[in-house]
């Protein structure tokens, strides 16, 4: 089975969608609310994906508060995406913010290449 690399990248303060996290958010995640925090969805969404992927899929959370690497740079000048930003296999997904179902289906997409 391949390996599957996800990263999210935003800010330490950043939240994790532009929409309310309250009982009617529809990121598939119950975990992190209400918090809005995007390490709290992080750890949930980990949860969760580690759940069904196992060793399959690596995670990374990466914070441009103290220091922004050059591929992200690279990112954000060509693609101009959302923060946060949701990164399979190095490629921006467009989704905007952390939510459980389009970011497992863009793993099951990777995986079945």
């Amino acid at each position: 089975m391949t390996l599957v690399t996800l990263e999210i990248v935003g800010y330490k303060n950043s939240e994790c969608s532009p929409f309310p996290c309250d009982e009617n958010r529809t990121c598939g995640l119950t975990s992190c609310a209400p918090s809005a925090s995007l390490e709290r969805a992080f750890d949930a969404l980990k949860d969760e994906l580690k759940k069904e992927f196992g060793d399959s899929i690596s995670m990374k959370l990466t914070f441009l508060d103290d220091y922004i690497p050059d591929y992200i740079k690279d990112i954000y000048e060509r693609d101009h995406p959302a923060i946060p930003m949701v990164l399979v296999q190095g490629a921006i997904i467009p989704v905007g913010r952390i939510s459980l179902e389009p970011i497992r289906e863009a793993i099951l997409r990777e995986m079945a290449a």
